[in-house]
């Protein structure tokens, strides 16, 4: 085979590498000969603002299964095209693992080393486990790719057939941190320990959260992805310079893969590793600090859907909440800006209703932080939560808040 799609058949189940290491050889064959997509289900966990490839513009008879909504997806469904499931990390790793194995998965990996080994460079989270129950194995070997040490990589004997092509990597670029996220990061920034293991995504709130630690000492880092912010804690001298940063995906430009494949403590692992919740829980003070659409005033956490549409999806925030909250003197700390739509709509509500869905239950809330404080209510009564939340909402929508509490107080 001279191309990475020669093997593709109608009805097969193919598994794609995604956000950094999206490969552009293997798209651009698909678009050169687009017949190689007819009747092919392509599988891969792309994550919406990251990924940039829609397999099903392709060809109109390709298919796609997802677990995060993407526009491509939206359209994809509407169409009868496409299948989102509702599935946590925890549950996609499952699904992989028992679910009908791909009949194809595609890789984009460093080239060999001298032994012949590929290293799956800037991501590892998902690959491996579909690699294994594979039918079929096929590789982009990319001299661009950084090789990173980890639990996974793979001999080039493994491979059925590999392209070899010096191609740019995908680049990600975050926003930049605004007044209100400097304020969210301020405050998440005290209630940091030194010697604090943390777990953080990627936004502007983590961009802001890491200026903000420069001056703490031997924190460390267990997650399931690192950007910029993590090279601002180095080079801070924030981040204990001989404790593992342990990950699943690199998201950054250029410079920051460089800096990453020299890092001495970089650990790449799958997602059966960094979101296992057990693992999570055995490690001391562990702080995983993540994002919401909005918090209602029961505690209960909406991170996937707004105004009724579903942006993303559950993700790792299940996770990293259930072994954060068993770790010994671990927090889980839920960030967010108090309002929307240009301070029109308050994102601390009421009740979720039906226009949002419930990522987090009540009974898992520890702390939530807007940048008009920080509502701590773990050991607080329903009352008493309420009030909190209440308290670090908007000014302007806090009456409003307090109305709707003392009508909704009545049926409880």
């Amino acid at each position: 085979m001279s191309r990475l799609t020669d093997g593709l058949r109608p009805g097969m189940r193919v598994f794609v590498p995604t956000l950094s290491t999206e490969s552009s050889v293997f798209v651009d064959e698909l678009r050169a000969d687009p017949e190689r997509a007819s009747g092919v289900t392509f599988m891969g966990v792309q994550f919406p603002g990251i990924d940039r490839v829609d397999y099903l513009k392709l060809h109109p008879e390709a298919r796609q299964q997802a677990f995060f909504m993407t526009p491509g997806v939206r359209a994809g469904l509407a169409q009868g095209r496409a299948e989102l499931l509702s599935l946590d990390y925890v549950g996609i790793a499952r699904h992989l693992a028992e679910g009908p194995p791909p009949d194809l998965a595609v890789a984009h990996l460093t080239t060999p080393d001298a032994e012949g080994w590929c290293s799956p460079g800037l991501a590892s989270d998902f690959m491996p486990l579909a690699w294994r129950r594979a039918k079929r194995r096929v590789a982009h070997l990319n001299p661009r790719m950084p090789r990173t040490q980890g639990t996974f990589r793979v001999h080039v004997s493994e491979l059925d057939a590999h392209v070899e092509a010096d191609a740019p990597l995908n680049p990600f670029v975050e926003a930049p941190a605004g007044e209100v996220e400097r304020r969210i990061g301020q405050h998440v920034a005290q209630l940091v320990r030194d010697g604090d293991t943390l777990q953080f995504g990627i936004g502007s709130v983590p961009l802001a959260l890491a200026g903000e630690l420069g001056g703490h000492r031997r924190l460390r880092f267990h997650g399931g992805l690192v950007a910029s912010g993590l090279r601002t804690l180095w080079e801070s001298g924030a981040l204990d310079r001989d404790a593992p940063v342990t990950t699943g995906v690199v998201l950054g430009d250029v410079g920051f893969h460089n800096f990453i494949a020299q890092l001495p403590t970089l650990h790449m692992a799958d997602v059966t590793h960094t979101h296992d919740p057990a693992r999570v829980a055995a490690i001391p003070r562990f702080v995983a600090i993540n994002a919401a659409a909005e918090v209602d005033l029961f505690g209960q956490i909406n991170g996937e859907r707004v105004g009724g549409t579903i942006q993303a999806g559950a993700g790792g925030l299940p996770a990293f909440a259930q072994g954060a909250l068993s770790s010994p003197g671990g927090r889980l700390l839920v960030c967010l800006g108090a309002t929307a739509r240009k301070g029109s709509v308050s994102r601390i509500v009421p009740v979720i209703g039906e226009q949002g869905l419930c990522t987090l239950p009540r009974y898992l809330a520890d702390a939530v932080v807007t940048e008009h404080g920080v509502a701590e209510f773990r050991h607080l009564s329903l009352d008493a939560r309420a009030e909190a939340l209440i308290g670090i909402a908007a000014p302007e929508h806090r009456a409003a808040l307090q109305d709707a509490w003392r009508t909704l107080r009545q049926s409880v």
